[in-house]
């Protein structure tokens, strides 16, 4: 089993009224979203049994979100019944389908979480927690998150996404070199690291978060592929080709095509000793796989497992 810790996002897509029609305001159509529940959402359809730690507005995209998560197959036992309205994020597409966010964040749920509301056992037997994104970044809950993911790593693998957002948390927010003291698995976008560690190479950042902890880190680069860094030891991995109607959640959908086929091989639930270059790479391989039909639909849907043969 995997457990995720950390936010629900409604993500807004703005649409043109129809020619003809009352040529004033816009039309938001609202897909269920947030890294970390993408992620939940992907692992449960490829076939991990996957319990989401949240915490849920009880408002109308909360609504959406459970629905969403459960007909998906996560178990949302140990997440909060929150009294906090839902997070909001509003996405323009760019010509190459990638979303710019302006969050409506201030005050909502996903960032409350107190240490009362994180007991370990709500891990119950995961072999692996996955969190970060904003709500590792983000005041008041994320010293919380912490002390959480920092005393579950006794005995399960730990994997991280900054997932970062500039808009809503700096960069001094992604304590990524102490969070990796912790983190046996460390993944970002190739955008995430030029904000980090803007000009460092790409190597030496890997290098570096190693040193501080970290033993896999992979770093998706989108149609180029991934890069896959095991202890220093590292491999490209390349994308396949898709026509792309937008990016949302392709980085969450890769997140749990490599968790997935880590845990199917059994390298999770400790600190990723029996785990090779060959099998991150493989691991790897199945996850921008994922990612690539996750790219083909809109908005963050990613694939069912018998959708895998697509590619």
């Amino acid at each position: 089993m995997m457990a995720v810790l950390g936010e629900c996002v409604a993500d807004g897509f703005t649409e043109r009224p129809p020619t003809g029609s009352d040529p004033g305001g816009l039309a938001l159509r609202v897909l269920p979203g947030g890294g970390p529940a993408n992620t939940a959402v992907a692992l449960a359809r490829l076939g991990t049994p996957t319990r989401f730690l949240g915490r849920i507005s009880g408002d109308v995209f909360g609504g959406l979100f459970r629905e969403h998560l459960v007909s998906s197959g996560v178990d949302l036992s140990a997440s909060v019944d929150a009294k906090e309205p839902s997070t909001l994020a509003v996405a323009a597409l760019d010509a190459g389908g990638q979303a710019e966010y302006t969050f409506y964040a201030e005050g909502t749920a996903d960032w409350q979480w107190t240490p009362y509301e994180l007991d370990s056992s709500l891990l119950g037997a995961a072999a692996c927690l996955h969190t970060g994104s904003l709500a590792l970044a983000k005041q008041p809950g994320r010293a919380a998150i912490e002390e959480f993911a920092r005393a579950a790593a006794g005995h399960a693998t730990i994997s991280l996404d900054p997932n970062v957002r500039p808009t809503l948390a700096s960069r001094d927010d992604y304590q990524v070199a102490r969070w990796c003291e912790w983190a046996d698995i460390l993944k970002l976008s190739d955008d995430d690291l030029g904000f980090l560690v803007p000009g460092v190479p790409l190597a030496r950042a890997c290098d570096d978060w190693h040193a501080a902890g970290a033993r896999l880190i992979v770093i998706t680069k989108g149609a180029a592929g991934a890069v896959v860094s095991l202890d220093g030891e590292r491999a490209a991995v390349p994308a396949p080709k898709v026509e792309v109607v937008d990016t949302v959640g392709a980085g969450d959908s890769f997140t749990a095509g490599l968790l997935h086929s880590l845990g199917s091989k059994g390298l999770l639930g400790g600190r990723l000793n029996g785990l090779t270059l060959g099998a991150a790479v493989e691991a790897a391989e199945f996850a921008v796989r994922v990612s690539a039909l996750t790219c083909s639909v809109p908005g963050a849907d990613p694939p069912w497992a018998d959708r895998l043969s697509a590619l």
